[in-house]
């Protein structure tokens, strides 16, 4: 990555120009910037998907959705779905120029750094719990890999909607922050009996919905579920092959619910919940965007417990 100067947007009809406040970092920055994606993306391209800031044509305080052209079904993106910062030109810059069907008003209450932290990870992790897996009030929740911005999202969110939370770690510190989230206890999992550990914490029952970003975790998470038990996967941080056994997948009577980002009708919901006070989202740390390089390598060494933010 290169930190220069370069040209300012130029918005083309439809679009507008936010001059931004906060930038939020996401693993998939990350994932943009190795090239190991499955398509090719333009290069050079200004990575990155969160922001808040200024519309700067009305001055209107907003945040930025990243979720462009989802398309008019609920079920899944339409063909010309992409996610902004990669192949469009992102939020790691002091300007960026998106539709204006996706900015939003910045919620109330929400600092520029918390404002630019929650839109990917949290449209992905409301989607994933209610739209997808349909989570209730009472269901017990299993989050994998606790002190993600998505995780944390995810048990906040949860939390908020009257679950009980379990979740797993390598960190027992990061279990007791995520217990200051809301959730009710947790594991290790860099233990051997880590899925007995969460058995038990049912009372042998099993977990309703298990929050799965991991991938290689598929066969332990279905473990972890009672029968009739729903598995949300909507991540490949440790794997992109795994193998399960089919028969204990249908005698238990699994769903197994892909997903990724959310539609617009995904996000106000969200809104709704940061407006109300329901939960605010956690920022680890704030960098300056010449630093970008520092603030990845914080998330590749696993030392952050929920967002990072930029600040141009």
């Amino acid at each position: 990555m290169r930190y220069e100067r370069v040209d300012d947007p130029q918005p083309r009809p439809g679009e507008v120009v936010v001059e931004v406040r906060a930038a939020g970092v996401n693993r998939r920055d990350l994932f943009v910037r190795r090239g190991v994606y499955p398509f090719p993306l333009p290069l050079p391209l200004v990575p990155g998907s969160d922001a808040a800031g200024v519309r700067r044509d009305t001055g209107e305080e907003v945040v930025v959705f990243p979720s462009l052209a989802w398309g008019e079904r609920d079920d899944a993106p339409g063909d010309d779905f992409r996610i902004l910062g990669g192949p469009d030109p992102g939020t790691y810059a002091e300007l960026v120029a998106v539709p204006e069907e996706n900015v939003f008003p910045r919620p109330a209450g929400l600092s520029w750094e918390e404002a630019a932290s929650f839109a990917l990870a949290g449209v992905t992790a409301y989607r994933g719990l209610f739209a997808r897996a349909g989570l209730r009030t009472g269901e017990t929740l299993l989050v994998l890999g606790a002190g993600s911005g998505l995780s944390t999202m995810a048990v906040s969110l949860a939390c908020d909607a009257g679950a009980r939370v379990l979740v797993t770690s390598s960190s027992g510190e990061k279990i007791d922050r995520t217990r200051a989230l809301g959730a009710a206890d947790g594991a290790l999992y860099t233990e051997d009996d880590w899925v007995e550990q969460i058995m038990a914490l049912t009372d042998g029952r099993g977990c309703d919905v298990v929050f799965d970003s991991v991938g290689s975790t598929w066969p332990d998470s279905l473990r972890c579920l009672r029968k009739g038990g729903r598995l949300v996967v909507l991540g490949a941080t440790g794997g992109t092959q795994v193998g399960l056994d089919v028969r204990a997948f249908y005698f238990g009577h699994i769903s197994m619910l892909g997903t990724m980002m959310g539609s617009p009708r995904d996000f106000v919901p969200l809104l709704d919940s940061l407006d109300r006070g329901g939960w605010r989202p956690v920022v680890d740390s704030v960098h300056p965007l010449s630093e970008v390089e520092q603030a990845h390598a914080r998330i590749e060494g696993a030392q952050h417990f929920g967002k990072l933010v930029l600040l141009p």
